[in-house]
Parts: structure tokens; C-alpha cells; sequence
């Protein structure tokens, strides 16, 4: 094979569980990440010859450790293999629940990773950004965009996590029932930045990116296992699910966005839609309500309306002011102003969201929004205006051409009235 591309996405969604299962056997985290770099350069040498292995992730985990055993063995630079008795058991004993997961033992190594990067000995930003670091393999500069902040104080902020967890000997080990519990808000959390960053690639990489949404998803489910009663992980896996559904119809043959009002909702996945809507009812019931199933109550109104003039906007409108009150972010304003304008009308969206100009100064999303909504008042100059803004800071080329159907629509508008 000429085409390589498979081999990244082979390395990418095997580095989670290869990763966790090297830290579980090393039980230590720069030994495990050099063991699974070793593994991946053997991989890029043997892979082309031989063909993609049955399990490239069984594969990783097999090369890595044994490179990494070896190394050890001939090096003891730092320290000699440790004796048998203290290497992980492979047959770690934990509790009752937990070894039901994955069959009959836990063998989960990704959550059992997720699990240990969020260690309450980091502060949750950091614990979020090394388990997407960690965890997922994502760049500094994916992480830093997930996060809306520079590539250099997110590179700072991991840094300074992974030097907290040197100096705390924080113990890379599967914790117990409490821990999990004390640990899960951030572990969800780094679930759905793990989800938004498959579900917001463009449309020429929405392909390769996509197995993030489904490992987020399957992560969720997971987690549902653990904590079979908790209404906001319940919330967590609708949300992503009933996202997740509509993605065969969010771009178009070409790889240009198709907004949600335009698109065909044939081909939204009517089981995810199902699964999402039973899981969000089932959460409410709980009546302790939070953030992921507000998020979740609201796709579930769109999920709901057959076609887009059936969506219920006045109790989106509610249920974003709901979600304000409970998680305030310029963002979250910004996605309830869409809603209002539905409502009320744009000029009542762009009182809404002018005062987020300077804390919103840098998102894309910002000024797309304030585009259209200038454009539905007719302002087309301060419209263009908007929109050139969104253009220089779209992070995709789908954004960059949506983007600019509307400068040229508007510059040929121009042109006739000019005419």
C-alpha cells in the first residue's frame, strides 16, 4: 500500500487502550507514552510490508511493552525491571461492579486511564487537558481550540500537570468506588471535549474524526455502568447521541456544511435518536436536573420536530436561560440568542449578544452568528463586514466556504443593485 493515511488512523484510535494497558503493566506514565512511540515507529516500518494487523491495539500493546522491557533490561540507566511481583497483575482484583465491565473482568483500560488523569491532586483544568493529552493523543493545538485558549498556555498548563503528577507520585493504579464518584464530574467532562473534537471537524475530516464521537460515546456508556443512577451521565450519553445522529446529514456530498434547518432529516440515525430521547426522559425523572441534561432536553427538541418548523424555539429559549443560570459562558449566550431570534427576532438576538464582542472577540462562531443576524435586518455592510471577521477565523475549510457563500452572495448582490 502506497496510501499510509490508515496506519495514523489505526495509531489514533488504538493509542487510549494501548497507552492505559503499558501504564497498567509500567506504572509509570513517561515509560508508558516512550513504550507506545517505540511501538508506533515499529508499526510504520512493519505495517506497509505486512498489512494492518487483526488488532492493531493488542498489536501496540504487545510491541511496546516488550521494546519497553528490553530497553530497561539493557539500559537500567534509572532503574532496574522491576521484580514480577510488583509489575501490575494483569489480573488486577477489583470490585464486584467494576469487573463486570467488558465482560468478566475490567479490562477497560481506557476509563481505568481517564479515571487516573483525573486525580484530585490537579486542579480539573489541568486533568482535563493531560486526559485528552494522554488518553486521546490530541495535540496541544486541538486541546487549546477545545479549551479557547493559545496553543502556549495550554503547552504550559499540561506541562504543569504532568509535573504536579511526578511530584505528588500520584499512583497510576484503577481507584476504588469512592474515588470514582469523587472523580466523575471531570472524567465526564473530558468525555464530551473528547466528543467536540470529533463532532466539530470539517467536512473533509468529519471521516477520520469521527471515531472520537463514537469512542466519547462508548466511554459514556461505560460510565452509565458504573453509575447506573446518576441522571447527568445519563444526560452526558443523550446529548452526544442525539449530536452524534445527525451527522450523515451536517455536510453535503462536497464536504460543505449544511445548517440544521436545511438538513435531511431521512438520514439522521433514528436508533441513536431513540436511545437519546429514552435516556434524557429517564434523567428528568431523577429531578436533579444539571447542565448535560439541559444541553441534551434541547437537542431532543430538535431531535423531536419532524421538520425545522416544528422545533419548539420558545422552550429552547427557556431551556438556555436555564442552562445560563446554571453554567454562564458567553458561548452559552451566544447559542440562546439563536434561539431568541427565532422568537423575538434578530434585533433583539444582537442586543443580546453585542456585550459578548470583547470576551468572544477570537471564536468564529461569534461573528458567523452576528453575520446572519445582521443579514436578516438588512444590514448588509455591517453583515460583511461580520462575516470577512468569521472567515479569518475559521479553523476549517468548511467554515471558510460557508462563510464565504455569503461574502459572495452579498458581493453579487451588490453588483446588481449597483447595475
Amino acid at each position: 500500500m502506497t496510501d499510509l493515511a490508515w496506519i495514523e488512523t489505526a495509531i489514533t484510535a488504538a493509542r487510549p487502550q494501548a497507552i492505559g494497558a503499558l501504564l497498567r503493566y509500567f506504572r509509570n506514565l513517561d515509560t508508558a507514552e516512550e513504550a507506545f512511540q517505540n511501538a508506533c515507529l515499529r508499526a510504520l516500518k512493519a505495517w506497509p510490508q505486512n498489512g494492518p494487523p487483526r488488532d492493531p491495539a493488542a498489536w501496540l500493546i504487545m510491541v511496546g511493552r516488550n521494546v519497553a522491557i528490553d530497553d530497561i533490561r539493557r539500559g537500567r540507566k534509572l532503574q532496574p525491571l522491576p521484580d514480577d511481583d510488583t509489575i501490575s497483575d494483569l489480573d488486577d482484583a477489583e470490585d464486584a461492579l467494576a469487573e463486570r465491565l467488558d465482560g468478566s473482568h475490567y479490562r477497560d483500560d481506557i476509563l481505568r486511564l481517564l479515571f487516573i488523569c483525573c486525580h484530585p491532586e490537579l486542579p480539573p483544568t489541568q486533568q482535563i487537558a493531560l486526559a485528552l493529552r494522554i488518553v486521546s493523543g490530541l495535540t496541544v493545538a486541538q486541546i487549546a481550540r477545545a479549551f479557547l485558549v493559545s496553543d502556549a498556555a495550554m503547552e504550559q498548563r499540561i506541562t504543569r500537570a504532568k509535573a504536579r503528577v511526578a511530584r505528588a507520585s500520584v499512583p497510576f493504579e484503577t481507584p476504588g468506588a469512592p474515588e470514582r464518584s469523587e472523580r466523575l464530574g471531570a472524567v465526564a467532562a473530558m468525555i464530551y471535549l473528547l466528543f467536540n473534537e470529533g463532532y466539530s471537524a470539517s467536512g473533509d475530516t468529519a471521516g477520520l474524526r469521527a471515531p472520537l464521537c463514537e469512542e466519547a460515546i462508548r466511554l459514556a456508556r461505560l460510565l452509565l455502568r458504573l453509575f447506573p443512577s446518576e441522571p447527568e451521565i445519563m444526560g452526558l450519553t443523550a446529548l452526544m447521541l442525539l449530536q452524534h445522529a445527525r451527522a450523515p446529514a451536517r455536510f453535503d456530498p462536497g464536504g460543505e456544511i449544511v445548517l440544521l434547518d436545511d438538513q435531511d432529516r431521512s438520514l439522521w440515525n433514528a436508533k441513536f435518536i431513540a436511545e437519546g430521547l429514552a435516556l434524557i426522559d429517564k434523567a428528568m425523572r431523577h429531578r436533579r436536573t444539571g447542565a448535560y441534561q439541559i444541553q441534551a432536553a434541547i437537542a431532543a427538541l430538535h431531535a423531536r420536530a419532524e421538520k425545522p418548523g416544528d422545533t419548539d424555539w420558545v422552550q429552547i429559549d427557556l431551556l438556555y436561560g436555564s442552562l445560563e443560570i446554571l453554567q454562564p459562558s458567553p458561548v452559552v449566550t451566544l447559542n440562546r440568542a439563536v434561539a431568541v431570534s427565532k422568537v423575538r427576532g434578530a434585533a433583539a438576538a444582537l442586543s443580546m449578544i453585542a456585550p459578548l464582542e470583547q470576551r468572544l472577540s477570537n471564536y468564529f462562531h461569534y461573528f458567523g452568528t452576528k453575520g446572519a443576524l445582521l443579514l436578516q435586518q438588512g444590514c448588509r455592510d455591517e453583515a460583511r463586514i461580520a462575516f470577512e471577521r468569521a472567515i479569518a477565523l475559521a479553523r476549517t475549510t468548511a467554515e471558510a466556504s460557508h462563510i464565504r457563500m455569503h461574502l459572495d452572495r452579498l458581493k453579487r448582490d451588490s453588483e446588481a443593485i449597483g447595475t
